[in-house]
């Protein structure tokens, strides 16, 4: 294998990880990882505004409010005006959400971060420069990412056969795949 393929495998295996991780946590707990990113945040922040806690996760706040959305028919957060300026509404995690949340897993980044912090200086900012260039290499250097590990957004309320839909689709299209 020569080295164009070992790093097209290496880049394949991180992939290939982050979607194990949400798939098993969509299957596992019924949530997405930005879910669970905003349900800590939840807990750690109390009651947050919804932009403050779009700002604190770094998601847009239409991406915010549509993931709230979804976890208010849940029955995870509720949605409350705020009691000191009644034009304010704040999010407040539920007894539902709290009981979730306490037999959730830490998010794979947490993990990374945790991994990573251990790591001398000097490795963290190879990791990194190699990881920018790569960036740059498949022209992605400038999406407008949250700094989480996780595929799309897949809501546990897809149908069951939408990784089935997905491999159909991507054949259909006939996109490369790593």
């Amino acid at each position: 294998m020569d080295t164009t393929d070992k790093v097209l495998v290496s880049l394949r295996r991180i992939l290939r990880s982050i979607d194990q991780h949400s798939k098993n946590l969509v299957q596992q707990q019924g949530l997405t990882v930005p879910q669970l990113i905003v349900l800590r945040a939840i807990e750690t922040m109390g009651t947050p505004s919804i932009s403050e806690l779009a700002k604190s996760v770094s998601l847009s706040n239409a991406t915010m409010s549509a993931i709230l959305d979804r976890m208010v028919k849940r029955g995870y957060v509720d949605r409350v005006r705020s009691t000191v300026d009644k034009r304010k509404v704040q999010v407040e995690i539920t007894p539902v959400g709290q009981s979730l949340l306490a037999r959730s897993p830490s998010p794979l980044h947490e993990r990374f971060m945790k991994r990573f912090g251990e790591l001398k200086e000097w490795e963290q900012n190879q990791i990194l420069a190699s990881l920018q260039r790569v960036a740059d290499l498949m022209d992605s250097r400038d999406l407008d990412v949250a700094p989480m590990l996780a595929v799309e957004p897949m809501s546990p309320d897809e149908p069951a056969d939408m990784e089935q839909h997905n491999t159909e689709t991507k054949a259909r299209d006939r996109r490369p795949v790593l």
